[in-house]
């Protein structure tokens, strides 16, 4: 597996962790490789190949085989990459739920991170996502 297709691979894979893919999922998930080199110099139809290919192998190996090779392939710097792409995703439609949180720290284990970082890496899109409060009042908030 190449650097390219492993990269992709965490990322599908955080939007569909619960055997689903949602069109706002690939939707967030396309968002997340749209300016990112080198996918957003691949054509429309190389992203939906790569896509293809991608969610193939997953049904062929399994998510966790899958991740593991992906991990593999990625180095150190670009696996944090991965899992701050990974948590953003999974964090950017809700607080992480019991489930997302399990599925981030095994991510984490499989790509080399210690808690300590993906923690880190996890309150960054905490702070990004969270809610404005006290909530604003739709009429006469200032």
């Amino acid at each position: 597996m190449n650097v390219v297709t492993a990269f992709a691979a965490v990322g599908l894979t955080a939007v569909s962790w619960d055997d689903t893919l949602s069109r706002a999922g690939a939707r967030a998930f396309r968002h997340a490789l749209d300016y990112r080199e080198p996918y957003c110099r691949m054509s429309e139809n190389e992203v939906v190949l790569l896509m293809d290919a991608v969610l193939a192998m997953r049904l062929e190996k399994g998510t966790k085989a899958l991740m593991l090779e992906a991990a593999k392939a990625l180095t150190a710097a670009q696996a944090l990459t991965a899992y701050a792409m990974a948590s953003e995703l999974m964090r950017s439609d809700g607080p992480y739920s019991a489930e997302e949180r399990r599925r981030l720290d095994l991510l984490a284990l499989m790509l080399s991170i210690s808690q300590v970082e993906a923690e880190r890496i996890d309150s960054v899109f905490e702070l990004l996502h969270a809610p404005l409060e006290p909530a604003l009042l739709v009429n006469g908030a200032s």
